[in-house]
């Protein structure tokens, strides 16, 4: 387990970096893990991107299909992938738990599909 720092709080995160408790995460959460994640600070559209997320993962328990997250924040086809690169590192930074079962493959590092694992 490992711990950040997130105004004035200590964050408690599983071995892989993923928040262990979901229920504490916020937007300026997510700028800190985004950071951590060697990203630059957060856009609007990445912030209603990490929600979304979170909103379809407290209704459904899962990961929300990228072209249907793209269309309902009204953003770009593959805006996933433009703003995040890769969606586990979206899913982390949105402060959700790890899937367990499922995770991102690419051949060409730009474009990815979920695949069912272990």
């Amino acid at each position: 387990m490992a711990e950040i720092e997130c105004a004035g709080k200590t964050i408690v995160l599983d071995d892989e970096g993923y928040l262990a408790d979901s229920t504490e995460w916020n937007p300026e959460m997510a700028q800190t893990l985004a950071a951590r994640e060697g990203m630059p600070p957060l856009t609007e559209e990445q912030l209603m991107i990490l929600k979304f997320m979170r909103e379809y993962y407290e209704k459904f328990n899962a990961f929300p299909i990228l072209n249907y997250l793209c269309k309902q924040t009204q953003q770009p086809r593959g805006c996933v992938n433009e703003q995040f690169i890769n969606p586990d590192k979206a899913w982390k930074i949105a402060g959700l738990p790890k899937l367990s079962g499922v995770h991102f493959v690419t051949m060409d590092g730009e474009h990815f599909i979920m695949e069912e694992c272990c």
